[in-house]
């Protein structure tokens, strides 16, 4: 299995992250990429290969091109009006309010194009960011080029930046744009399949009109899990997208008995769309010790997860999410991608 993957996701480490009133060390860490680069080690996965240049053309076919810019800019501005601290949002335009316009100070674009004040833009965040969207783009290139299934260890995550927002430690959303890529590419249906223990609300409202791009989300309730306002069971996308959404949300303490019936539900959903390519946002945090998660899978259910995810034989690209139970992430990880070859 190929795996794509760069060190210059460590540009991206903010000095903390809000997490229940109090500044914490932002529990999406460099770290974890390092466990996960042991765990390949160790499981012998050693075909490595740098990322291409990323390909902001294709990028923006995903994101709205202002909001691009607004990342690949913003920190330099932020640093020339004399701030010198990470950038935190602390305004966002909720309900009652305009959004039709973006401020031109820079708190308000900001806040304008923020999800949520967890995630801080701090100096590397743009060069990260877009090499993240780099790797998605080369495992999606390597797999539409014949790999039968290749592995991007993208960092920072992906799923939760839509269109023109960021949060959730995700910036550009690296699913996306590798299922959009299949399309650029030729494919007629792709199919993207969330495992991640968040709901993916990036990606589920970049192709909730399409019919191109089936999404399945397997989460935590949005009742009690972050991203809270998405990912309820009856959002099935609108217009040309109707029936092309399928949301799975489960509640705390949720063991793998019901989280596989999820699964396969997902997968027959998947195999019946027929997709030419599969992209699978590889989220590991619905594990038993993950801190920020409440789901009980086991290590070895993840191989699990893997088997199913194989057994459906379509080309895959695996593009890195979450997990923050650090110690263990690489295991997981590994044990999907080794169960997906099984």
């Amino acid at each position: 299995m190929r795996v794509v993957l760069s060190e210059d996701h460590r540009a991206q480490f903010p000095d903390g992250e809000l997490f229940d009133g109090t500044l914490v060390r932002p529990f999406e860490c460099p770290e974890r990429w390092d466990h996960v680069v042991a765990a390949l080690d160790a499981a012998g996965l050693d075909d490595r290969t740098a990322p291409d240049l990323v390909d902001l053309d294709r990028v923006q076919r995903v994101h709205n091109p202002a909001y691009v810019e607004f990342l690949a800019d913003f920190w330099e501005e932020w640093t020339a009006s004399g701030r010198t601290g990470d950038a935190i949002a602390s305004m966002f335009p909720l309900r009652g309010l305009r959004q039709d316009r973006i401020p031109t100070d820079l708190k308000g674009r900001l806040g304008y194009f923020a999800l949520a004040a967890e995630t801080a833009i701090t100096a590397g965040t743009w060069r990260a960011a877009s090499v993240s969207a780099a790797i998605a783009q080369t495992t999606q290139r390597l797999v539409a080029g014949g790999e039968p299934v290749a592995f991007g260890l993208c960092r920072p995550p992906g799923h939760h930046a839509s269109t023109d927002q960021f949060g959730g430690y995700c910036f550009l959303n690296n699913a996306a744009i590798a299922a959009d890529g299949f399309l650029a590419d030729g494919a007629e249906r792709v199919a993207v399949l969330d495992v991640d223990f968040h709901h993916g609300n990036g990606t589920q409202s970049i192709f909730w009109e399409r019919s191109d791009v089936l999404f399945a989300s397997l989460h935590g309730h949005p009742e009690n899990a972050f991203p809270y306002f998405l990912g309820y069971a009856d959002e099935v996308g609108t217009g040309p997208g109707e029936g092309f959404t399928h949301n799975y949300p489960m509640r705390p303490g949720t063991a793998f008995d019901e989280w596989c019936a999820a699964l396969d539900n997902a997968c027959g959903q998947i195999a019946d769309h027929r997709p030419d390519a599969l992209v699978v946002s590889l989220g590991v945090d619905a594990f038993e010790n993950d801190p920020i998660s409440f789901f009980s899978l086991t290590s070895d259910d993840f191989t699990k997860v893997g088997r199913r995810i194989g057994a459906l034989e379509i080309p895959t690209a695996y593009v890195m999410e979450g997990g923050y139970a650090v110690a263990e992430i690489g295991t997981n990880t590994v044990n999907v991608l080794t169960g997906h070859n099984c």
